[in-house]
């Protein structure tokens, strides 16, 4: 009977020890800490290059212009789009039969002053003599020299007038004045023209379309980092996978406001051998600020993740955290250079390539428990405060 009650309290404390058990891991192991899972990136050695990015319209480098300086009728067209013309070619032919009607009437109006001329010097040598004689008085011949001075004036007018009409007649045929390529045509053959105070344009002529140019607007903030000669990259919509490259030639002082912002003119020098850039396309370009080769390369979030154990520390971007032997995050003095916003250059005395840095945590459950956690896990607990033993 004794020992049945022995086995019987034997098996009551077991069960009491087995419940305590159970009830410690409830309360105890389901708080204990979770080893934190973190995102790694490696660090890679490339080329980083800073650019800074605008929008630019294509343009020939030099254009020009051509007009007429008189009316008339177009009577004849000799180039289209596209035409390629050398200095001198004929482009249009204006109707000259009234040019020519006024050039005769010119050229007749000198006829009759030549012999308006001729006969006031006639009577002149006639009355030279009579004056010396004092068989005319001054008064008398005052007149005859008169009218050779008048005569003279009426000749010359009369030859301006022939060159003018000569000259007009002359601009009925427009011809080309450089080398180079019709990009525009604004007249049909019949079209009259009008030449006021206006000169009407009737041609555009761009002198060689294998050197274009982008005619780009920078912000104020971004044009102290623009220079002559700066290398650019840039796209075009027509060629979408196709990069150009070109060369900054001139920063125009003159700002222009768009949208309440100072913006400058940078021209943008391209080459343009297989003619695939054409006027007034569109081009994305991008400034090359800064190039870096064979450099270290670091994600910037591997420099913005810290250890924050809730006293307010933070990453200051000087430092990296990759893992030490047993496993641990460990952090590594940088010297951060360079950055395109999504990578920076770096340099540090235990960094090599291939290495593992952290960048953050793996799921927003490990950040959200708080980083007292993380370091409950890798550190040991602090003494109390306030001086307790």
């Amino acid at each position: 009977m004794i020992g049945h009650l022995r086995k019987k309290r034997i098996w009551l404390a077991a069960i009491v020890l087995v419940a305590g058990a159970a009830l410690l891991f409830a309360a105890f192991g389901s708080s204990a800490p979770t080893p934190p899972q973190f995102k790694t990136a490696t660090l890679t050695r490339g080329t980083l290059e800073k650019t800074i990015a605008s929008t630019g319209t294509l343009a020939a480098v030099e254009t020009v212009e051509v007009g007429t300086q008189i009316s008339g009728t177009i009577e004849d067209l000799k180039v289209d789009y596209n035409s390629t013309v050398k200095k001198g070619d004929l482009l249009a032919r204006i109707d000259a039969a009234l040019y020519e009607a006024a050039l005769s009437e010119a050229q007749a109006g000198v006829e009759k002053a030549k012999a308006t001329l001729a006969e006031a010097e006639e009577t002149l040598q006639r009355d030279q003599p009579l004056y010396v004689k004092g068989y005319l008085s001054a008064q008398e011949f005052a007149p005859s020299r008169t009218a050779v001075a008048t005569a003279k004036a009426g000749l010359s007018s009369a030859e301006a007038a022939l060159l003018r009409a000569q000259t007009n007649l002359d601009y009925t045929v427009i011809r080309s004045p450089i080398d180079g390529t019709v990009i525009e045509r604004s007249v049909e053959a019949g079209q009259t023209v009008a030449a006021s105070l206006n000169t009407p344009t009737l041609f555009i002529l761009a002198r060689d379309l294998k050197q274009m140019q982008i005619e780009v607007n920078v912000d104020e903030s971004d044009i102290g980092l623009i220079r002559k000669g700066q290398p650019v990259r840039f796209t075009v919509q027509a060629w979408p996978e196709e990069k150009f490259n070109g060369e900054v030639t001139q920063i125009r002082l003159q700002p222009t406001t768009i949208s309440n912002v100072v913006n400058y003119t940078v021209l943008v020098k391209a080459e343009n051998d297989d003619g695939k850039l054409l006027p007034g396309m569109t081009a994305t370009v991008d400034f090359v600020v800064a190039r870096l080769d064979e450099a270290l390369l670091v994600p910037n979030a591997a420099l913005r993740f810290s250890l924050d154990d809730g006293s307010g520390g933070s990453n200051d971007r000087r430092h990296l955290y990759t893992f030490d032997t047993f496993g641990a995050p460990a952090a590594v003095e940088v010297e951060p250079g360079e950055s395109d916003g999504l990578v920076t250059a770096v340099n540090g005395e235990k960094l090599h390539e291939g290495m593992q840095v952290i960048v953050g945590l793996e799921n927003a459950s490990a950040s959200s428990s708080g980083s007292k956690n993380l370091f409950s896990f890798m550190r040991p607990p602090r003494p109390p405060s306030g001086g307790g033993k």
